[in-house]
């Protein structure tokens, strides 16, 4: 078969089948455009879910006759010159225009500012139809209709309306986090009308624009630099989570990516503090040297490549956990408005009482036996309400269980508004502490709260000095590569302190020889198997240390306080003085809150006070 050149609109549409996916691709691409020729203002208008029609105007720079000319024609660029090292503009590839005019029908109207008039170009499945003058305003006007019609067959792959409607809308929003200082409108006939005011150099008022007054007030600022690498942005606290990953947003010096390097950070810095099934929310800025990062691997230009991917992953984990245990261990707010949720108010009419709870305790199969008591001291309580009673003698003896929960006896109760937790008041149905602070109350899960404790406590310990390991009796042979057997040895050293011996048996095997006593009976192969794959795809070895660590999460939660103990004064307020000192302290191992804040104006709103 012979070979021939292909004609210049079928290779338009080839390339069109890797740029232009679908209407929200061409979105991205033409706010791309817009941005790049300096726009303040964007508006972008869809019908039929972008498919029918997709117009973007914008107040940029503008284009003359000239210029509209060489648009629609592939590798045409003003954004690049001879080098693809040193790129700062969203856009360098010139494909964007020519493929979707060689699917779709495409118009652009354009006007320079200090020019009298404008021009408007016509492209119809790659067909030029008229290049004439136009009357236009400063910036520039690109309308797209029946995109794919010259191709049939990609509409086919395309969702709904609703769907790719969504997909637009999204797109949106991360270009407007990127960039606050644009003003940006979505409408059209196929959705309700979205619009982003510009916000300067406030990116968190934008921030919360896109994701909601509850991300502001619960975002944690980041701000760390790592050999001339600098991260910004904020992350969510813990509680503050969603039932997907599509609130984590990133940028890398400007450009929204969706990095599975990146993703993979989030999710590590957030270990052991997110339920499972929940995610993080966090917007993430990334500004390096041009030269350190390829965006060029995919026409999309989602995808990202970093010349050092080790440093940028270490720099988001520790920049993140760092906050993390700076700022937090303090409860989201959307806990309260979900405890204000719940109320409903009422009461039994007049004469009749309220039914207490049932509970295994007053089940009418088993007979009410009261909870041991930790003193002698009498208890006034009231429908699971336990207090001490105004003539009892605190006295406090620290329980095996419950190590660290000491605190001196006190000579006087302790002060409301001289600590964040405030002061314990009582404690409900045996779990659950109720602290006054100077401006509302906290409830605190006894349990999920010193479990915390006890955890931090026993990966404090974990990361001070060598763990214990157990030595094998016949060291374990395991058959890998030897590519993988080099980068498993140059981390032997850190492997070695976790209680891990390794060593080279051989040009393709891997001996091991010490286990790490913590996990017991371990399968090694897999193991090392695992570490292996891990290091091959990330560069990084956490693995050993995430099982330690999850193992140390097991242990915690079986040695801490268990629910259904009665706790004395000195002991809960104990409690609350050590989450305050200790990081990650606002959830459990598990992810779920230690405590809700209620503050004493919603608790006036809730009886018709304000």
């Amino acid at each position: 078969m012979a070979i021939r050149q292909l004609s210049e609109t079928l290779i338009n549409q080839i390339a069109a089948g890797e740029v232009i996916e679908r209407p929200a691709s061409a979105a991205k691409e033409l706010i791309e455009n817009a941005l790049d020729a300096g726009a303040t203002r964007i508006e972008i208008a869809t019908a039929g879910g972008g498919k029918a029609l997709l117009r973007v105007s914008d107040n940029g720079s503008g284009m003359d006759a000239g210029d509209l000319e060489l648009a629609i024609r592939r590798h045409c660029t003003s954004k690049i010159s001879e080098t693809l090292e040193d790129i700062r503009t969203l856009g360098f590839r010139g494909e964007a225009l020519p493929s979707i005019g060689s699917v779709a029908r495409l118009s652009i109207a354009s006007r320079k500012r200090d020019s009298a008039g404008g021009h408007e170009i016509a492209v119809a499945g790659g067909k030029v139809l008229h290049l004439r003058p136009a009357a236009a305003n400063p910036g520039t006007i690109v309308e797209v209709r029946d995109l794919f019609f010259a191709t049939p067959a990609r509409l086919k792959f395309l969702k709904t309306e609703k769907a790719e409607a969504g997909a637009i809308t999204e797109i949106v929003k991360r270009m407007a986090i990127a960039f606050p200082a644009v003003r940006f409108v979505l409408s059209g006939s196929d959705r309700a009308t979205l619009e982003f005011p510009a916000t300067g150099d406030d990116h968190l008022a934008r921030m919360a624009q896109v994701l909601g007054k509850d991300f502001s007030d619960n975002a944690i600022a980041l701000d760390a630099v790592r050999e001339d690498i600098a991260l910004t942005g904020f992350a969510g606290v813990p509680t503050f989570n969603r039932g997907n990953s599509a609130h984590q947003y990133a940028f890398v010096n400007g450009r929204p990516v969706q990095d599975k390097l990146i993703l993979s950070a989030i999710r590590g810095a957030y270990a052991e503090t997110i339920p499972s099934g929940r995610y993080p929310v966090a917007v993430l800025s990334i500004t390096l040297d041009p030269a350190l990062v390829d965006v060029n691997v995919h026409p999309a230009k989602s995808d990202v490549r970093f010349r050092d991917p080790g440093l940028v992953r270490g720099l988001i984990v520790g920049a993140i956990r760092e906050a993390l245990a700076r700022d937090g261990s303090r409860a989201a707010t959307t806990g309260a408005s979900d405890m204000l949720r719940a109320f409903r108010p009422g009461f039994p009419p007049y004469g009749q009482r309220p039914q207490a709870p049932w509970s295994a305790e007053t089940s009418p199969s088993r007979p009410y036996q009261p909870a041991p008591a930790f003193s002698e001291r009498p208890q006034a309580s009231f429908d699971g309400l336990s207090m001490p009673t105004a003539r009892a003698e605190p006295q406090f003896s620290p329980d095996p269980v419950s190590p660290g929960l000491a605190s001196p006896r006190p000579a006087a109760p302790e002060p409301v508004g001289r600590y964040p937790l405030g002061a314990a008041r009582a404690q409900i149905h045996a779990n659950y502490i109720v602290a006054q602070t100077e401006d509302g109350l906290v409830i605190v899960d006894q349990h999920a709260a010193h479990e915390r404790l006890v955890f931090e406590a026993m990966r404090k310990a974990l990361h001070s000095k060598r763990l214990a390991s157990q030595v094998l009796l016949i060291p374990e042979i395991v058959d890998i590569p030897e590519e993988d057997c080099d980068r498993l040895m140059l981390h032997a050293a850190e492997f070695a302190e976790l209680g891990l011996a390794i060593e080279r048996f051989g040009p393709g095997a891997i001996a091991v020889r010490e286990t790490p006593a913590m996990l017991g009976e371990v399968d090694a192969h897999g193991l090392i198997r695992q570490l292996a794959d891990e290091i091959a795809e990330w560069d990084t070895a956490s693995g050993l240390s995430a099982k330690l660590e999850y193992v140390a999460a097991t242990m915690a939660c079986h040695g801490s306080v268990r629910s259904g103990r009665r706790l004395r004064p000195e002991e809960m307020n104990a409690l609350l003085r050590e989450m305050e000192v200790t990081p990650g302290s606002g959830q459990c191992n598990h992810g779920r809150p230690t405590y809700i804040e209620l503050k004493l104006s919603d608790i006036e709103r809730l009886f018709g006070r304000s």
